[in-house]
C-alpha cells in the first residue's frame, strides 16, 4: 500500500502541483492540505483520491506556486489603521504613557478589519482552473497506483517463493513420521521390560499405544496446511482487494504450523517447524502491503 506520486501543470503563469503518498493502514485515512482557492472542492478531491487508492494512510497536498508577476499582495485598510493609531495615541495621552512606535506594528496588523477582505486575496475558482487542478490530482494518484502495482508484482513473486518453501519443508516432515512412531513404541516397550515384576496386558498396551500415537499424529495438520497454501495462492491471483483475506489465511497457516510444532517430539521435525515459522513470518510482514 506504500507509494508516492507527484504531478504539476501550468495555468496562466501559475504552477499547480499535487503530491500524494500512502503508507500501510487497515482502512482509508486521508490527511489533506489544499490551497485556499481549492478549499470548496476539498471533499471532491478527497473522494477522488479515496476511490483510486481504497486503503492506506494517505497524505495528500494540492498547492500553487505563483510567478512574481502573479503575486497578489493583500491590501491593508489604511483608513482603519489610521483610525486605530489615532485612538491609541489619544488613549496614551489620557493615561500619560508613551505613544506607540514601530514596535507596535505587528499588534496593529492583528486588529479587526485591518486586512482588507474580498479584494483578490483569494481569487474565485474558475471551471477552467478546476479542470487543470483535477487533472493534476488524477495524474499524481495514477503515479501512486502505478508504484503500488510495481510493488505488488514484486510481492506476488516473493509470496509464491515463500509458499513454495513452506510446501517443501512440509514434505520433509513425512520421513520422520514413521520413524517417531517406531521410536515411541520402542521406548514404551523398553520401559516395561525394565520392570520384570509388572504383568502387562498386551491388548491393553496396544490400545494405549494406539491412543498415544494418534494424539501425536500430524496427518490432519499437514493436510490443512497444504490446503491453506493452495488457497493463499488462489486468493492472491483473484485480483485486487484481497489483502485482508490473505492476512486471515496466513493466520490459519500459523495455527497449523504451531500445532505441528507442539506434536513434533523429535528435534529434526521441530527444526523444520522453526523454518516454516520463519517463512510464514516474512509473509505476514509483507501481506500488510496488499490492498
Amino acid at each position: 500500500m506504500t507509494g508516492y506520486g507527484k504531478a504539476s501543470a501550468d495555468f496562466r503563469g501559475n504552477k499547480i502541483t499535487a503530491e500524494v503518498k500512502s503508507l500501510n493502514s487497515k482502512a482509508l485515512d486521508i490527511a489533506s492540505r489544499v490551497a485556499p482557492v481549492y478549499r470548496e472542492k476539498e471533499m471532491a478531491l478527497r473522494s477522488l483520491v479515496g476511490q483510486a487508492l481504497e486503503r492506506g494512510k494517505v497524505d495528500f497536498c494540492l498547492y500553487i506556486e505563483k510567478d512574481d508577476d502573479n503575486v497578489h499582495v493583500v491590501p491593508i485598510n489604511r483608513g482603519v489603521a489610521a483610525a486605530y493609531v489615532a485612538e491609541i495615541r489619544a488613549l496614551a495621552r489620557e493615561l500619560d504613557i508613551d505613544e506607540p512606535g514601530a514596535q507596535w506594528m505587528p499588534t496593529l496588523l492583528r486588529l479587526p478589519d485591518i486586512i482588507a477582505k474580498g479584494d483578490g486575496s483569494v481569487a474565485d475558482l474558475t471551471a477552467e482552473e478546476w479542470a487543470v487542478a483535477e487533472g493534476v490530482v488524477r495524474e499524481a494518484t495514477a503515479q501512486l497506483v502505478a508504484f503500488r502495482e510495481q510493488e505488488g508484482r514484486a510481492l506476488a513473486s516473493m509470496f509464491e517463493q515463500k509458499i513454495a518453501n513452506i510446501g517443501s519443508l512440509l514434505a520433509q516432515v513425512e520421513p520422520y513420521e514413521q520413524q517417531r512412531v517406531a521410536k515411541i513404541r520402542s521406548r514404551i516397550e523398553d520401559g516395561l521390560r525394565s520392570l520384570p515384576e509388572v504383568q502387562v496386558d498386551r491388548n491393553r498396551l496396544e490400545q494405549e499405544m494406539i491412543y498415544y500415537i494418534e494424539k501425536l499424529d500430524v496427518s490432519e495438520e499437514k493436510q490443512r496446511l497444504s490446503n491453506h497454501l493452495t488457497y493463499f495462492l488462489d486468493t492472491m491471483r483473484e485480483g485486487h482487494g484481497q489483502g485482508k483475506k490473505l492476512g486471515f489465511i496466513a493466520q490459519e497457516m500459523g495455527r497449523e504450523i504451531n500445532t505441528l510444532g507442539s506434536k513434533s517430539n523429535i528435534a529434526a521435525m521441530q527444526n523444520i517447524v522453526v523454518q516454516m515459522k520463519d517463512e510464514l513470518e516474512q509473509i505476514k510482514e509483507q501481506v500488510l502491503n496488499v490492498l
